[in-house]
């Protein structure tokens, strides 16, 4: 018995749909007993009743059922709607005109009205029954249109066949939708609901090129280097060739960002992205993959140049860079990975590379470090001694102990101590002791450095008000700023706060800075060393000689001390080159009334040189090393 046959043996009263609501049941659809009968007695699975108006009641249902199991789509649901409305208007027309023509303009008149274009062509001739205008004039070019009405031709009859064409030429996209029913005269015909998703799609590519795109350096990023590795990681294991990653990090970054703000940090990363991405001339081989972070994906076909894309880039960093008519100095350390002989999958190349970069950190900065496997059992060391500092800063800086090393008055007859300079050592209690050299370029890079350099500066200050009550009024404490500190936007108020707390007389504290801070924003050290010197603090230019200073910075910078670094210290006495050095530095701060402070004195020579020169104050193993805080008041407190 067919479909029609079986609906036919119900009277309308029994059948459950005919009630002027529209129903939409799937085969997996929890519904009534009364459907349930009528799907079991009709032999159906799922069904779609909609109901078709006569003079405002309900007098017709169309009805869409399948047989075996079925669930209604969203597409099919607004399809079926679409016909819905197409009968409605046909039924209404006929009813009320009883005319053909009539029922195929009000037909027209919806279908060019529809808000998307209108295919229908006869299935049996194959003959284009109706365009309306918004089809007609999604296209102009004639390969295009040519090649939509083959796609549309060619089309299955199944109502849910949905298809995503793109227009190449025009370049739009359309969203095809493909149904089969009659036409006004009855004839059985296909029918396209063709959409325009063309903005849509450009959305969509707009979206994924945002995921795997850099917002502010215009480079890719970490996910998309992710997948361009595994790709070339593919190649050269079946071309058994070599590719390379290049894992780079900005030196000293912070100091740029917390000095001179996120502004000039932002623009200082753009130059930096657009210089490396010159070096590769290929913008998918280039990521910024972290802050300050770059990764350079050196593929296959371009693994024989990896020596010379290594030098190009040390070369970007040799120079300074320019940002908003600034000239700013910023270097980088790199590790490097092959593969796949350091590793054939991403995270594992990735993970090397950053350990290889961390060693290239660990020693000195500014450096190319290739991987190897004594750096990966080095790293393991460097997490556990970070964890390590860590607690030990959460612990309140309790294993932090203030070492101080005097500094020696040599004007008189007899050398007098007049001060000492505050060193801080870590007693671990997981590592045992360790020397500045051991853990403060850590603390620098995690930024550690500034609840250390706090503690440091006001146990300095309480010692140094201590020894000035115990009858020594005279003596001063020299307390090291680092890079990191010096940056620090409230580091006036943390000298101030360490001046109250401790009740230390401000003029006898010293606070020592390296030349190299004063590189980067003269105008901005000026500004910070100004406020300092406001509290009634005194300035000492640190390391004198080593950088990159000129005699401009020191008649630039408020300064009341300059110490002359102990690399000058040997060849005084013997050596031209470094008497003469030592010799001008005397004469200008005398000059300029600044005192003179030489570091690394060991043996009387030097000592009786330096007096000949007329330098002041003099540190170094001649007098003493480092001594702790009991070693020292029991020595120089009495």
């Amino acid at each position: 018995m067919s479909l029609g046959n079986k609906f036919s043996q119900f009277k309308v009263k029994e059948l459950p749909f005919f009630n002027g609501k529209s129903y939409t049941i799937s085969s997996d659809s929890l519904m009534p007993d009364v459907f349930s009968d009528f799907f079991e007695n009709a032999g159906i699975s799922a069904g779609v009743f909609l109901p078709l108006e006569a003079n405002d009641k309900p007098g017709l249902y169309i009805v869409f059922v399948s047989i075996s199991e079925r669930k209604w789509t969203v597409e099919e649901l607004r399809f079926l709607q679409d016909v819905k409305r197409v009968l409605q208007t046909i039924l209404i027309k006929r009813i009320t005109k009883n005319s053909l023509a009539s029922s195929y303009n009000a037909l027209e008149a919806i279908l060019e009205n529809a808000g998307c274009g209108i295919c229908v062509d006869d299935i049996s001739s194959g003959k284009n029954l109706y365009l309306n205008e918004t089809f007609k004039n999604f296209l102009d070019d004639e390969e295009d249109i040519e090649d939509i009405n083959l796609v549309i031709s060619k089309a299955s009859h199944d109502i849910n066949n949905i298809h995503n064409y793109y227009a190449v030429n025009s370049e739009k996209w359309f969203d095809i939708t493909f149904a089969k029913t009659h036409w006004v005269d009855g004839r059985e015909v296909r029918l396209a609901t063709v959409y325009d998703v063309t903005d849509v799609k450009k959305y969509q590519k707009e979206i994924e090129r945002q995921a795997s795109t850099d917002h502010l350096t215009g480079l890719y990023n970490r996910k998309q280097c992710e997948v361009d590795l595994q790709q070339e990681i593919r190649k050269a294991n079946v071309s058994k060739t070599l590719g390379a990653l290049l894992y780079m990090d900005l030196d000293d970054f912070k100091n740029i960002n917390d000095g001179l703000g996120h502004r000039v940090g932002d623009r200082l990363l753009v130059e930096v992205a657009r210089a490396l991405d010159n070096v590769t001339g290929k913008a998918n081989r280039c990521y910024r993959v972290g802050g300050d972070e770059f990764i350079v994906l050196v593929p296959t076909s371009e693994y024989h140049r990896l020596e010379e894309i290594c030098i190009h880039i040390a070369g970007i960093f040799s120079k300074s860079w320019k940002v908003s008519d600034t000239e700013y100095y910023c270097t980088m350390s790199m590790g490097y990975v092959t593969f796949p002989t350091n590793g054939t999958d991403v995270q594992t190349l990735i993970q090397r590379a950053d350990i290889a970069l961390s060693y290239a950190k660990q020693h000195g900065k500014n450096r190319i470090e290739a991987y190897n496997e004594d750096d990966a059992t080095n790293s393991v060391k460097r997490l556990d001694l970070e964890k390590a500092l860590r607690e030990a800063v959460a612990d309140d800086c309790r294993e932090f102990e203030v070492y101080y090393q005097p500094v020696v008055n040599i004007t008189g007859d007899e050398a007098v101590c007049c001060g000492a300079e505050a060193l801080v050592r870590w007693q671990s209690k997981e590592f045992g002791f360790m020397n500045p050299a051991e853990f403060i370029p850590l603390a620098e890079y995690l930024g550690l450095i500034v609840p250390i350099g706090e503690h440091v500066l006001i146990e300095a200050c309480k010692r140094c008000k201590y020894w000035n009550d115990f009858g020594h009024p005279d003596y001063k404490v020299n307390v090291n700023l680092s890079v990191v500190q010096l940056m620090q936007n409230d580091i006036v108020d943390t000298v101030a706060n360490a001046l109250k707390v401790s009740g230390i007389n401000p003029s006898n504290l010293t606070l020592e800075v390296t030349e190299g801070l004063a590189i980067n924003d003269m105008n901005a050290m000026k500004n910070i060393l100004g406020g300092i010197k406001e509290l009634g603090v005194r300035v000492a230019l640190d390391d004198f000689g080593t950088g990159y200073s000129s005699l401009n910075h020191i008649k630039s910078m408020p300064l009341d001390v300059i110490k002359i670094d102990r690399c000058f210290v040997n060849g005084v006495g013997a050596d031209a080159f470094s008497n003469a050095f030592v010799q001008t530095v005397s004469e200008l701060a005398d000059a300029i009334d600044v005192n003179v402070c030489v570091e690394g004195v060991e043996e009387e020579s030097q000592k009786d040189a330096l007096d000949d020169m007329n330098i002041q104050m003099i540190q170094g193993f001649l007098y003493d090393r480092p001594l702790s805080q009991d070693d020292f008041e029991r020595k120089y407190l009495v």
